[in-house]
């Protein structure tokens, strides 16, 4: 478990405060993603999660191990990787294969282990067939790939992601999310920073944040269910949800906790039979 109690950080000092004495646990396997509003501190909260940042005031704990402790930093950013939003601030080898070795070589281990470890976590992305290429010939999305092949050879616990699906084309947007739910599926737990509120129908944790606190926390469908606090927040809804509310909102008896296309259209298919039922029995 990763707990965070009373978190305070600043960049400017006490009265510019990004994040404000924010408490929060995130459990091993879970399956989380943030949102807020731009600025609302969500960077500086996952960077604190493996000791990027260290708090200034208040303490965060990795597995029972407090992320100041300088004895336990290795091995804290070993259980939880973090992906960056722009992946050239993290790709530093000069062909892929280069690259995601280099945490496993920091960690002192044998040259067959690093080079399993490579292989299996280039295979898990996808990216086999692109070890010998040099990053900068990659597309962005690809670049995203690579970095979390790069934290996946750590064998982390935790995996923060940073918009890892921002300015992708759809095509790459698919092809990171759907190798996110697979590491999900293995047991990792997933920390997701997104803007995209159609990235995050997987998650089974939604936390919301607002000038550097937790504002929500719960099950994404009963945090859409908050059409108003979303709203003075800034947030849309999926398009999905949203439509679902503007039925309520104009007489459907409608159920709308719900996130999916498929979903959306059983609900959608069963109102309008019980409709027709209540006419033809009229």
């Amino acid at each position: 478990m990763i707990t965070i109690q009373n978190l305070s950080y600043s960049y400017n000092g006490p009265d510019t405060s990004v994040l404000k004495q924010l408490h929060l646990e995130i459990r091993e396997g879970e399956h989380v993603a943030l949102i807020g509003p731009n600025g609302c501190g969500k960077t500086t909260l996952i960077r604190h999660l493996n000791a990027l940042l260290t708090p200034q005031g208040g303490s965060v704990w990795v597995d029972g191990m407090e992320t100041t402790d300088q004895k336990h930093l290795k091995e804290i950013r070993r259980r939880v990787g973090l992906v960056f939003q722009n992946p050239d601030n993290q790709i530093v080898g000069m062909t892929v294969e280069e690259d995601v070795a280099f945490g496993p070589e920091n960690l002192g281990l044998p040259s067959a282990e690093i080079r399993q470890r490579v292989d299996e976590a280039l295979v898990e992305v996808g990216m086999e067939a692109f070890a010998q290429r040099a990053p900068h010939t990659l597309s962005g999305g690809e670049k995203r790939l690579v970095s979390i092949a790069g934290v996946l050879a750590m064998t982390p616990r935790y995996i923060a992601l940073d918009e890892p699906t921002a300015y992708l084309d759809p095509a790459g947007r698919q092809r990171v999310l759907k190798v996110i739910q697979k590491l999900h599926r293995r047991g990792i737990a997933i920390i997701h920073i997104t803007h995209d509120m159609n990235d995050l129908l997987d998650a089974n944790r939604l936390l919301v944040m607002d000038r550097g606190a937790i504002a929500l926390d719960g099950a994404p469908e009963a945090i859409f269910s908050r059409l108003d606090v979303m709203q003075d927040l800034g947030l849309q809804l999926p398009q999905v949800t949203l439509l679902l509310h503007r039925l309520r909102e104009s007489g459907w008896e409608i159920n709308t906790n719900i996130l999916t296309i498929e979903d959306a259209s059983t609900e959608i298919s069963s109102r309008m039979n019980a409709l027709k039922g209540a006419l033809d029995a009229s």
